[in-house]
């Protein structure tokens, strides 16, 4: 049996120009690789999954190799990757000191990347400041984090600092569709859409969800059975719900909302996705605002259709009685008939009114 990689593993970047999402980032660290720039304490910060530890990764093979990809040298011997999290201590920070004074026997530089840096302890920081402010020459070290808060001024006023930003949905979007097709799964473009979303900014966690949904859909990427399994609403499912308030259709409302809890889906998942798709309504208003749906076009077309028939007045005051719904959600010991109620409450704005 053949060994099985994930795709995370699998479509890891090997260069920058394959990193997602992070152009900004990988243009400067191009330009400071061959302008010979480059600053020996770098600082990758951001959330999880966005390639703070691959680009540091492709930084220091690029580093050894005078800014040329070269696929006949390997310096990866000179590359040292720690775990802030398992070496924390003083003496762990002490022997790295002790390390970085020997000069790289091939190529010209030796890079260390810690990642995880923030759990290093304070006496650990304290002991790497010196080596930190002037390492020597042959030394590069490229520090990695989650959360830049926890590392003290110290350190990261001796550091050049990159912010790493979350994916969008439409660059993960793109890359999950890239991958499918390479991998000649047949998949619906909002089935990816879906995913992205709930990936919420992180493509590891994006292409590991991906994985599970190829296995569990028999590599036939649907709506429907991406939503079952991640258990998540799709945009028809608000379109809809949108459809019988804007017809103030009381009672269909409340037989539609009982037939999602009878499927097991969260009370409070939906009053959240309604809110946020009354939101994108209300941004469907304008040709400006569209771009910040992050949806595909397909959809797109569909909240300009529904938007039309939403007056403005009716959106502020159905998003206001939606986020209170949220707000007063973990209050209320009967949490159904809250949601109930706000439902009602919404499909009763402006009753009437021409």
């Amino acid at each position: 049996m053949e060994t099985y990689i994930v795709s995370a593993l699998k479509y890891r970047p090997q260069s920058f120009e394959e990193v997602v999402g992070q152009q900004a980032i990988t243009k400067t660290l191009e330009n400071a690789i061959e302008k010979d720039q480059l600053a020996q304490a770098l600082l990758f910060c951001g959330p999880r999954g966005v390639g703070k530890t691959s680009c540091a990764r492709i930084l220091a093979k690029r580093i050894n190799s005078q800014g040329k990809n070269s696929s006949n040298e390997d310096f990866a011997f000179n590359i040292f990757e720690l775990d802030a999290a398992s070496n924390n201590s003083v003496d762990d920070i002490r022997s790295l000191n002790e390390q970085v004074r020997i000069p790289p026997q091939v190529g010209t530089h030796k890079i260390y990347i810690i990642d995880e840096v923030h759990m290093l302890s304070l006496g650990a920081f304290n002991a790497f400041l010196k080596t930190l402010e002037e390492p020597p020459k042959h030394v590069i070290f490229i520090l990695a984090t989650t959360e830049k808060q926890k590392i003290i001024p110290t350190i990261l006023s001796r550091c050049q600092t990159f912010d790493f930003k979350r994916i969008s949905v439409k660059d993960c979007k793109e890359y999950l569709q890239k991958i499918a097709t390479d991998q000649n799964i047949e998949f619906e473009e909002e089935a990816l859409d879906l995913i992205a979303q709930k990936a919420d900014g992180a493509l590891r966690d994006a292409l590991s969800i991906y994985d599970r949904m190829v296995s569990f859909t028999d590599c036939k990427l649907s709506v429907k059975s991406v939503s079952e399994n991640l258990n998540i609403l799709d945009h028809d499912t608000f379109f809809s719900f949108t459809q019988l308030i804007l017809n103030h259709d009381i009672p269909a409302l409340l037989i539609d909302f009982d037939e999602l809890i009878q499927k097991g889906f969260d009370e409070l998942q939906f009053i959240t996705g309604l809110s946020y798709h009354l939101r994108n309504l209300m941004v469907s208003k304008e040709n400006k605002t569209l771009h910040l749906l992050e949806v595909s076009d397909g959809i797109q077309e569909k909240f300009k259709e529904q938007t039309a028939k939403a007056p403005l007045p009716f959106l502020l005051d159905a998003i206001d009685l939606a986020t209170r719904c949220e707000l007063d959600y973990r209050n209320t010991k009967n949490k159904r008939l809250l949601i109930e109620l706000c439902l009602m409450q919404i499909a009763s704005l402006h009753f009437g009114e021409k």
